[in-house]
């Protein structure tokens, strides 16, 4: 087997464990190097995205100090573009079912049903049961609209009591009534939930509460803090 084979098998296209993400991290470095950087650093570079058989050991040795030496330099802002794409594309492998991103209003006691009992078994279902009028009703609705784009792979619904056809069980007294739902299973039954809030409420405070009980997802990976960072380095 040729040597150039022999790099294939030992450097795959994606690797795993801490080695494996130096040197993926190696190789986009050298991808994305400038042109204006000079020779003697590029190739440089290219030895530690691919050394050869024979200097392996020589470049693992002296490696540390002259990846330090250019981390110092000028890679500290290529670092953190890399780990947020690989971020990103975890995040999209680990990515799966519908997304949502809204409330859904739901008309009857039959849509009721059907989205608890035909809704994928990985998703969490998320049911406000209001009435018009009733104190913290409409405000639990504005909650959950921030909740549903911040938690896109949640199914979050809403359904006049009136509309249940099973209004006697939900008078003014027991709501908002917010009830969760996994694979048809009720994982949360929460009568007059603002009673665990103050008076004055917000999607923060609905959130907190139903992590409490391990309900919630974790929320969609989002870039923004690095986009911050990226935003204060430009003058």
């Amino acid at each position: 087997m040729s040597s150039v084979n022999q790099e294939e098998e030992e450097l795959p296209a994606n690797h795993t464990g801490p080695k494996g993400v130096i040197n993926d991290w190696r190789r986009y470095k050298l991808d994305s190097v400038d042109q204006t950087v000079p020779q003697k650093k590029r190739e440089l570079l290219r030895q530690m995205s691919n050394p050869r058989d024979d200097d392996k050991e020589r470049q693992n040795r002296k490696m540390s100090a002259q990846e330090y030496e250019l981390i110092q330099e000028e890679d500290e802002h290529c670092l953190k573009r890399y780990r947020k794409q690989c971020m990103q594309e975890m995040h999209e492998r680990l990515s799966f079912g519908p997304k949502f991103e809204c409330v859904h209003e739901l008309e009857s006691g039959e849509a009721f049903l059907e989205v608890i009992e035909k809704e994928h078994r990985l998703t969490l279902v998320v049911v406000h049961i209001y009435q018009h009028g009733v104190k913290g009703c409409e405000q639990m609705n504005s909650c959950l609209d921030c909740l549903a784009a911040e938690y896109p792979t949640v199914k979050f619904c809403r359904i006049d009591a009136v509309a249940t056809g099973a209004a006697e069980r939900f008078s003014s007294e027991v709501l908002p009534t917010l009830l969760v739902y996994k694979a048809g299973e009720l994982l949360g039954n929460f009568l007059a939930i603002t009673k665990h809030f103050n008076e004055e409420f917000f999607a923060t405070d609905v959130e907190g509460f139903l992590n409490e009980y391990g309900l919630l997802s974790e929320k969609e990976f989002s870039a923004c803090a690095d986009d911050e960072d990226d935003a204060g380095e430009v003058e």
